[in-house]
């Protein structure tokens, strides 16, 4: 068995999660029986028996984490949180740990997770754009406060491509797909400094003026956190059948279009509905009907 471990948060009874178990033991090949950890916060610790039941079946376990009343209520405040409560764990059990999202599928063994000797990080690029900063203009002062600090350098900074709009921009990875060398901390350290930051007088003018600015500081700071951490060279992008947002199929640029869903590795779907509009062929698609009947909604 690979040293790799799963983990994501769960806000309590979540479908999303069992669907994701499900899909690692079922697709994720020579991974399929790798650890897997629900992190939930303290208030959630008691979820329903037959809950746990299912995720125990599953050999999943839960783990619980105090998150800070002075972030409760920022937009993924507890995400942030969350991670660095797996990475604790998993440095502690010398794994490598994939941070994923409960609205994921793995749809074939992601063995691109499995981290080659001196990569620290791996990831994909944003889907969209949004409030991302664009390679080939000046950097605008948002960034640039972020990126001051965090201690981020002009050599650190290098280009990379949206999953859906196909805009090259510097450095912003989606959240959503982490897989970290769990020793090098960088979870604790984006908790670190989301902390000193989110609330900077100077972020919060941006918030003012759009509240995408409040939903996406996290990846943001994320993404000047691994800059000034990390070397370029210990950084690998996932290919892009990792992570591919099925929500987002239509939206697509056509040529960003996979041919075949069948074939990705892993995908986000954000709500369970959008399975019934993708054009998923046999096994997966009556294995996703089964587990609309398995996990009965």
């Amino acid at each position: 068995m690979s040293n790799l471990v799963f983990a994501w948060m769960s806000s309590g009874k979540d479908i999303k999660t069992l669907v994701l178990v499900a899909s690692i033991r079922k697709y994720a090949g020579t991974l399929s029986n790798c650890p897997i950890y629900i992190v939930v916060p303290k208030s959630k610790e008691k979820l329903p028996s037959q809950y746990v039941r299912q995720l125990l079946d599953m050999d999943a376990k839960v783990l619980a984490f105090t998150s800070d009343p002075e972030l409760d209520k920022f937009p993924f405040a507890k995400f942030v949180q969350a991670a660095t409560t797996a990475e604790s764990f998993a440095k502690e059990n010398h794994h490598t740990l994939a941070w994923l999202t409960p609205d994921t599928l793995i749809l074939n063994q992601p063995g691109a997770f499995i981290l080659e000797k001196d990569i620290k990080f791996a990831y994909r690029p944003v889907h969209h754009t949004l409030i991302g900063s664009l390679y080939d203009e000046p950097i605008d002062p948002f960034w640039e406060l972020v990126y001051e600090k965090c201690g981020v350098k002009d050599e650190d900074i290098f280009p990379m491509r949206t999953h859906v709009d196909g805009n090259i921009l510097r450095p912003y990875f989606n959240a959503g797909c982490l897989i970290v060398d769990p020793k090098e901390d960088l979870f604790h350290l984006w908790q670190t400094k989301f902390k000193e930051i989110y609330q900077h007088p100077k972020i919060l003018e941006y918030y003012e003026k759009d509240s995408i600015y409040r939903i996406f500081i996290h990846q943001v700071i994320l993404a000047a956190v691994i800059l000034s951490s990390l070397e370029k060279k210990e950084l690998r992008e996932l290919s892009f059948d990792y992570n591919y947002p099925l929500h987002l199929f239509f939206e697509s640029i056509e040529k960003y279009r996979p041919d075949d869903i069948n074939a990705l590795i892993t995908a986000r779907y954000e709500e369970i509905q959008v399975w019934d509009n993708l054009p998923f062929k046999n096994p997966i698609k009556a294995w996703l009907t089964d587990q609309k009947r398995i996990f009965q909604w």
